[in-house]
């Protein structure tokens, strides 16, 4: 039988037998062609528009352009209401979490399929589908215009139920994935100790999953800060008050480009800025 010697070499086992093919078991490795060509490809395809994005900016009037009070205007409310749909996703999103990682119930994975639907629904179906149930005439939203005098479409309300309808879902299976990995044994013993379950989830769990929340968050919160689609088919288009930085890009694409470039940057460094925030959970192999 073949064996390694320490330099990664295929040796015979009979002695005086020749050393035959060197075998690499780590380190670099000689890539096929019909592999690297498409890998190339895949990698300028994902990274020649970003570098376009940068070639294109108009850095000379950028100051001016990001100064304006459009640009800040929409700014302030992206970040508002984005931080809003992080936090609310925070309050219904970790119990949702919980309760799909820490309870056997029927129905466990229907469940667990639809809380995920929004990540690969179009937004646009989304923001269809907000208006069908909080709309005035929605299966909700009927009643709440009626009894209680609120109204959430086209108000930046509405803008932090959109975010937090197609953020919610990055929250929830980060934190799930955390619970998973998480050892029960502690809550456990905080059980035998006297502790409530309630109890239990607050003193231990949530420090042990900590991590995770931080890193649902600032997913949520990224998506969140992006949203487009449902939130303009839901909220609708009103500066200062449903006009989010991507419906800024998107306007400002058919009147001025250079705008639209110098808001796509904005986006663009924050999303930079998310990677490098999540830097151990994304950008280091395992």
């Amino acid at each position: 039988m073949t064996k390694l010697d320490r330099s990664g070499a295929a040796t015979s086992p009979f002695p005086g037998e020749p050393r035959r093919r060197r075998i690499r078991t780590g380190g670099s490795r000689a890539v096929p062609l019909p592999l690297l060509v498409p890998a190339l490809l895949g990698l300028a395809f994902l990274i020649v528009p970003l570098v376009a994005l940068l070639v294109r900016a108009p850095w000379r009037s950028l100051p001016e352009l990001l100064t304006s009070a459009e640009v800040w205007q929409a700014l302030q409310l992206s970040l508002i209401c984005a931080t809003a749909a992080t936090a609310v996703s925070l309050v219904i999103g970790v119990p949702l979490a919980w309760l799909l990682a820490r309870v056997e119930f029927p129905g466990r994975g229907l469940v667990r399929a639809l809380v995920t639907l929004p990540l690969v629904l179009p937004p646009v179906v989304g923001g269809v589908a907000l208006l069908m149930a909080l709309g005035r005439n929605g299966i909700v939203g009927k009643s709440l215009d009626d009894w209680f005098g609120i109204t959430l479409p086209f108000t930046t309300a509405g803008v932090v139920i959109a975010e937090a309808f197609v953020a919610m879902p990055f929250l929830v299976i980060s934190v799930e994935g955390t619970l998973r990995a998480a050892d029960p044994r502690f809550e456990e013993a905080a059980a035998t100790l006297g502790a409530s379950r309630f109890t239990a989830f607050r003193r231990v769990t949530l420090p042990m999953i900590a991590p995770g929340i931080a890193a649902g968050a600032v997913l949520a919160w990224a998506r969140a800060l992006g949203e487009f689609g449902a939130t303009i088919t839901f909220a609708g288009n009103f500066p200062g008050r449903t006009q989010t930085m991507p419906l800024a890009v998107y306007l400002a694409l058919q009147s001025d480009p250079e705008a639209a470039i110098a808001l796509s940057l904005v986006l663009l460094a924050v999303s930079v800025a998310v990677l490098a925030g999540l830097r151990d959970r994304w950008m280091t192999a395992g």
